[in-house]
């Protein structure tokens, strides 16, 4: 068995035996951009280490018994679980083929980067932003071998567990790689995105550096210099040199790295020069060409030589130019604090300013988190916060990545927040425009992602314009946006969090379904609410079984499927499980009784059979169309295309595209897999022919039909060709529905001025 490869033999294919930090970094070497050389421990080392001393069993033993939601037991179960990894001994098998592969580095004398490459890290759709354990300047076979074991152990800290079980990942996989490199003494460093991340301009790529290693960058320690550069001319269209007050770099004596503080001329100065940026543009663009998808940049300059450490896929929506208004918003009122808009949106609410994670059960929901910065271990606190403000870091930065993820406003870099700012006052956080107003304020000119927009100033269009939404804490504010309603209410968050990190069916083994229908139902019902009267559709349970695993239980419940994509999911499985689809359906009920705008929509339906006795099941639930109740089919399978009369004539009243799933089945493509994710593309004729299909098809069954996939989102060009062929309706994220309703009124227009001069 071979435990250890070389980045030069690794590409993107491999991650599953060498985690995505890993698999990435060996695919840059081949594709020739400048990656250190090194080497990475697989994750069958990992397997070994594990089924060695019988850890394996042990760990499913604690995992089935996480208290995820619980901040002392969680930190309890996490160090007891890390503590048996790092007590038991390397496989020599391990160790022998680590030293061997160390040896070939500069002589086995190199100091060393030592970092987890998780096989769901770095994905587009988890980032694990910052979660796991690194080690530098790590020099000697015993202390490589000790980093290694900790970045093993790193995969069970508290941080990683909560956000795995938050996520629906599984827990107890192999699937920690960890990657060594020759350590690159940076003497300037920092982040490179190839789209901004604060507001997803694709024609824009954006630097922020600082001087020293790239850690205080990354974590937000200092505020850094940021460079904004337009792709098509390379033009620095932005330049902003922070005052960075101090650099971590190497203490050879001590062989670690300390921070020195910088005299006020140094600090001042920009750490980068024109020709720096214009070497690490050329260098993005290069990356982005080869993934074929915007990418996210760490980079390293060691005298004259530029290296580039890591790259991932940048998980921000993109817009282009004319989807974004073109005048700023300004935020009425005093405005207490300023900073660099890291997430956009605004969020008012009571102020708590915490120092550290410890803190961090102070933190109740809805309140604006002020911290001098985050780190990975605020994570299990964040999703509480309504908006994020620190003292420290760029819009590359820890707090920034994780807000928006979880689709907070932040505000990063105010330098003062933890001062100025005081726990219990009320204040309006706007994260598009970077600033901190006293009070509840409003927004004029009003703006999509940033504020109320009145229907009477929005245009008028005969295709509703409906949105996408999952966390109920933002349905207020999305509710006052143009919208004709919620085409896709995702109930990922709120079934999680209703299901307290257990598996359904363990749930029911602990007749525990009464607590769970009445927690998923308060969420709902606050979504339910902030539309009513307008529909509001709520997709059902669509977990796939290898997400299920992750849940305590979900190894006793789940089958192991090579495709999880393609298997145990959606309609069929309320039809062979029609106990746990009742939960939903008594959810739904329950909501209905006070709010009667919330609807069904059944995903990933195969065929009439399975929708058939589905149906049978949702009656037998006591909702009938007579009681102004829409059940509503999911077209993501090619076989929608056959079925939809079917489908109406056993009552369906619309149909909604999920144009990812659609497009991956017609095209056989799978988005997750690097190798083939190019090929996936929505607009690929073959898409566009199936979609057209539906909606012909729905139009002729007497239904409505819509679409919910990203593109119309993304793609200013997909809404007007949906517009063209009779889209009923179109969904789409908050960010996008002002820019949507725009391209629609206008598409509209067009065909009827164009209908128009054909009568003449």
């Amino acid at each position: 068995m071979r435990y250890v490869r070389g980045l030069d033999e690794v590409a993107r294919s491999d991650t599953p035996l060498v985690g995505g930090k890993g698999a990435n970094l060996g695919e840059m070497r081949r594709a020739g951009l400048p990656v250190p050389p090194g080497f990475v421990v697989t994750v069958d080392a990992y397997d070994a280490h594990l089924h060695q001393a019988g850890l394996q069993r042990q760990i499913e033993d604690r995992l089935q018994r996480i208290p995820v939601d619980d901040p002392e037991r969680l930190e309890a179960a996490s160090a007891e679980l890390q503590s048996l990894i790092r007590r038991t001994p390397v496989p020599e098998a391990v160790r022998q083929q680590i030293a061997e592969a160390y040896a070939r580095l500069d002589g086995g004398d190199a100091l060393v980067a030592v970092r987890s490459s998780a096989t769901v890290e770095d994905a587009a759709t988890a980032s694990f932003a910052g979660m796991f354990r690194s080690h530098l300047n790590v020099r000697g076979e015993e202390e490589l071998l000790r980093a290694v074991r900790d970045c093993w152990a790193s995969g069970f800290s508290a941080r990683v567990l909560f956000y795995r079980i938050k996520r629906g990942l599984g827990l107890a996989e192999r699937w920690i790689a960890v990657v060594v490199q020759r350590m690159v003494q940076a003497e300037r460093s920092g982040v490179m995105f190839t789209v901004d991340p604060a507001t997803g301009q694709s024609d824009r790529i954006v630097i922020e550096s600082a001087w020293g290693l790239g850690e205080t960058v990354v974590s937000g320690q200092v505020e850094p210099d940021r460079f904004v550069v337009r792709k098509s001319d390379l033009q620095i269209l932005e330049r902003h040199v922070a005052d960075k007050q101090f650099e971590l770099v190497l203490d050879p004596r001590a062989r670690r790295n300390v921070r020195r503080d910088l005299p006020p001329e140094r600090s001042r100065a920009p750490s980068l020069d024109d020709e720096h940026v214009r070497a690490l543009v050329q260098l993005g663009l290069r990356a982005e060409e080869h993934y074929g998808t915007p990418q996210d940049m760490e980079f390293a300059f060691e005298g004259d030589a530029l290296f580039l450490v890591q790259t991932r896929p940048v998980t921000t929506g993109l817009k282009k130019e004319e989807e974004r208004p073109t005048e700023p918003e300004r935020t009425q009122g005093q405005i207490l604090v300023r900073g660099l808009g890291a997430s956009p949106g605004m969020a008012t609410g009571r102020v708590r300013v915490l120092r550290s994670p410890r803190e961090g059960r102070e933190l109740t929901p809805g309140e604006i988190l002020v911290a001098p910065m985050t780190t990975p271990d605020w994570v299990p606190f964040m999703r509480r916060a309504a908006a994020i403000v620190t003292d420290s870091g760029g819009s590359t930065s820890h707090a920034a990545i994780v807000s928006r993820e979880l689709g907070l406003p932040c505000i990063v870099g105010t330098r003062k927040a933890t001062t100025t700012l005081k726990t219990g006052e009320l204040v309006t956080v706007d994260g598009g425009a970077g600033v901190v107003v006293a009070g509840e304020a409003a927004a004029r000119p009003p703006r999509l992602e940033r504020g109320p927009a009145r229907f009477e100033s929005a245009p008028v269009t005969a295709t509703r314009i409906y949105v996408n939404l999952g966390e109920p804490a933002r349905a207020a504010q999305v509710a006052e946006l143009p919208v004709d309603g919620v085409g896709l209410l995702r109930a990922e968050f709120l079934i999680l969090e209703a299901l307290g990190g257990v598996h359904p069916r363990l749930l029911l083994e602990r007749k525990q379904e009464k607590a769970f229908v009445e927690r998923l139902a308060e969420g709902v019902t606050v979504m339910a609410r902030a539309f009513f009267p307008r529909p509001v559709i709520y997709r059902s349970m669509d977990f796939r079984t290898n997400e299920f695993r992750g849940l305590e239980g979900g190894e006793k419940f789940e089958p192991r499927e090579e495709n999880p994509m393609i298997g145990y999911r959606g309609c069929y499985r309320y039809i062979r499980e029609p106990d746990l689809f009742r939960l939903e359906l008594e959810m739904i009920r329950t909501v209905r009784a006070q709010y009667d705008n919330l609807h069904l929509m059944i995903p990933f339906v195969r065929t009439a059979r399975e929708f058939a006795r589905c149906r049978e099941i949702v009656q037998e639930a006591g909702l009938e169309p007579r009681q102004r109740f829409e059940l509503w089919v999911m077209a993501e399978v090619p076989s929608v295309v056959y079925w939809i009369p079917e489908y109406a004539r056993l009552g369906a009243t619309g149909v909604s595209i999920g144009s990812n799933d659609l497009t991956q089945l017609v095209l056989g493509v799978d988005r997750d897999s690097r190798v083939v994710a190019p090929l996936f593309d929505e607009r690929d004729p073959a898409v566009l022919d199936a979609i057209r299909r539906i909606i012909r098809r729905c139009h002729r069954s007497g239904i409505t039909v819509s679409i919910c996939g990203q593109a119309p989102s993304v793609y200013t060009e997909y809404a007007e060709w949906l517009v063209r062929h009779g889209i009923d309706s179109i969904s789409v994220s908050p960010d996008a529905v002002e820019a949507t309703r725009r391209n629609v009124a206008a598409a509209e227009a067009r065909i009827l001025l164009a209908a128009a001069r054909g009568r003449r």
